[in-house]
C-alpha cells in the first residue's frame, strides 16, 4: 500500500452546490472508492485567487490515504472526479475551476526521475503558467511554492519530507514567504468528511 497526499481546490459551484460543497461530495467519491482509504482530512481553508481579483476565493484542503493502486491509476481516477463536477480543462492554468485534485506525493516516489522533477521545480514563473507535463511529475513540482498546499497538509503530515531537498512540510511552510499566506482563513466549522464513523 501506497501513502498518498492529495491537494484538493475550487472556487466555482458545480452541480454539488457551492466549492466548499464540491470537495466535500469529492472526499465522499474517494471515500466509496474500495482501493482507497482516506487517512486524515484537513480543515477547510479559504483562499484570496491568484493574482488579486482573478475570481471569487478558493476552497482548499488537504487529504492523506493508502491505496494499492498504482500513481498513474490514482491520478486517472482524481481526473475522472473532476470531469465528473463539471472540471474544463480549457480554460488555461491557474483559471477558475470547479474543482482541482492535484496528486501531490506518493511515499518518496520521485517520477519519472530526479533530473526531470529538478527541471520543473527550477521552470521559470512565466514558464509555469504555459508549461504543462506531458507526464506524471512527483513531487507535484510546485508544492514548497504554494501555502494553499502546504497549510492544510501542515494540520495532517507535518513530518512528511520531500524525498529531494529533505524538508519537511512544516519546514517548507515556515519558508514560505509571507505573501504566499496572505489572507488565508480556517473555516474549521465546515466538515469535509460528516460521516459518523470517520475520526479526524
Amino acid at each position: 500500500m501506497s501513502f498518498c497526499i492529495i491537494a484538493l481546490g475550487a472556487n466555482l459551484p458545480s452541480a454539488s452546490g457551492s466549492a466548499k460543497e464540491t470537495l466535500r461530495a469529492s472526499v465522499g467519491i474517494l471515500h466509496a472508492e474500495l482501493d482507497i482509504s482516506i487517512c486524515r482530512i484537513s480543515d477547510l481553508w479559504e483562499t484570496p485567487a491568484v493574482p488579486a481579483g482573478a475570481g471569487p476565493d478558493f476552497a482548499n484542503a488537504a487529504l492523506t490515504l493508502t491505496t494499492d493502486l498504482a500513481a498513474s491509476d490514482l491520478l486517472q481516477l482524481l481526473h475522472r472526479i473532476e470531469a465528473q463536477a463539471g472540471r474544463d480543462r480549457t480554460t488555461g492554468r491557474w483559471s477558475a475551476r470547479v474543482l482541482d485534485l492535484d496528486l501531490i506525493a506518493v511515499d518518496d516516489q520521485i517520477h519519472p526521475d530526479r533530473a526531470t522533477l529538478q527541471d520543473w521545480i527550477d521552470l521559470p514563473f512565466d514558464d509555469q503558467q504555459q508549461r504543462i507535463p506531458d507526464r506524471l511529475i512527483l513531487p507535484h513540482p510546485r508544492m514548497q511554492d504554494r501555502g494553499f498546499v502546504l497549510a492544510p497538509l501542515a494540520q495532517i503530515a507535518p513530518d512528511w519530507r520531500h524525498p529531494v531537498t529533505g524538508h519537511s512540510v512544516s519546514r517548507m511552510l515556515a519558508d514560505l514567504p509571507a505573501d504566499q499566506v496572505a489572507g488565508m482563513r480556517r473555516d474549521p466549522g465546515f466538515d469535509l468528511d460528516n460521516r459518523p464513523d470517520y475520526q479526524h
